[in-house]
């Protein structure tokens, strides 16, 4: 058994309150898990407006396999229309 875990750090710009980031990061999750089988929950920056981060993990029985997906979902993330802007991510294999 494989793990892959993603951190992403996120700045919502468009974000005025706690209300609006939850309902910006519950949209991310919900159409990640969707389409990618994979678990994602916030794991830091709870507080802040305006930044997030977000923990992406995937199992499966190929390294490979788990470096893939991950990397998708961080492109989906990047290049979909939600009101967000990527400033790091970075992803490890266990």
């Amino acid at each position: 058994m494989n793990v892959g875990v993603c951190l992403v750090r996120l700045r919502l710009p468009e974000s005025l309150s706690l209300k609006s980031k939850r309902r910006v990061l519950r949209s991310i999750t919900t159409r990640v898990q969707g389409k990618f089988s994979v678990c994602v929950a916030e794991t830091d920056n709870h507080d802040s407006w305006q930044m997030a981060t977000l923990g992406i993990c995937c199992i499966s029985n190929d390294r490979r396999h788990n470096n893939e997906v991950l990397s998708r979902v961080v492109n989906f993330i990047t290049e979909s229309r939600f009101e967000v802007e990527v400033l790091d991510y970075e992803i490890e294999l266990l």
